[in-house]
């Protein structure tokens, strides 16, 4: 398996982070996580928060940031992630009455030339699946494949969520091989095995976790971002427990 830096999603810790922001991070990093994914910034500058980065020794890996927002300020999104030493931006979720099929439409579009400005400011836009883009459109193409094949693969990349991907009854491999060397950021989580599908620590569910980390090098991801977007013990219990299994296979 290859040397692929490990983050944590903010948005797992986002109560912690709205107690003690701060504290949060410097806990992350002390559980030997290399970097983080963030969902909002606790209310600091960019530039505070690098300094926190730094303080800690963590790499911001990425940023997720509401739609509404690339739409109305990317200028200044692009310039925090330059602050942050980030090189993705992500657009992590779609409203349900953004879902039509012209809605998709216009995504692409908007996609397209927010990613070609992002990648002349040194920055890659990524998009992050749920389960509701793999419903079919009047094509019979996915939303999520219309999304990635009718955007220049050099203006959008993906980061694809491999749970959501399994509860929508696709295979994960098979979408990371499909889009080799557009996935540069990957969300690993893992699903119970019970006719919930809830979302489980890794190493403790159904998902294929390791097929996945096996193809990593190949595929050309740049980050394994680890979320846990609900959890039945304290989130920094389910992280640990994540972090434990990849240190076990030797990811970390």
């Amino acid at each position: 398996m290859s040397n692929i830096p490990v983050a944590v999603q903010m948005y797992t810790l986002r109560q912690e982070c709205e107690q003690d922001f701060v504290g949060t991070l410097k806990k992350v990093a002390e559980l030997g996580f290399d970097g983080v994914e963030f969902a909002g910034y606790g209310g600091l500058t960019a530039k505070d928060v690098k300094a926190l980065l730094e303080e800690f020794g963590l790499q911001a890996a990425a940023s997720h940031v509401p739609l509404n927002e690339l739409e109305n300020n990317l200028g200044g999104v692009i310039e925090d992630q330059k602050v942050l030493g980030s090189k993705y931006i992500v657009c992590p979720y779609l409203l349900p009455d953004h879902r039509n099929e012209e809605d998709y439409k216009k995504l692409i579009s908007f996609l397209d030339q927010a990613g070609e400005t992002c990648r002349s400011e040194g920055i890659t836009l990524c998009y992050h699946n749920h389960d509701f883009e793999l419903e079919r459109l009047s094509d019979d193409r996915m939303a999520l494949e219309t999304i990635f094949d009718d955007t220049n693969r050099e203006n959008v990349k993906a980061e694809l969520d491999v749970y959501w991907l399994t509860k929508a009854g696709q295979n994960p491999v098979e979408w990371v091989n499909r889009y080799q060397n557009r996935t540069p950021l990957i969300h690993l989580k893992d699903m119970t095995k019970d006719a919930e599908q809830f979302f489980a620590e890794l190493g403790t569910g159904g998902v294929d976790i390791e097929a996945i980390l096996n193809i990593g090098g190949k595929a050309g991801v740049q980050w394994w971002i680890v979320e846990q977007d609900l959890t039945r013990r304290s989130p920094f219990e389910s992280i640990e427990i994540s972090r434990n299994y990849l240190k076990k296979i030797g990811i970390m």
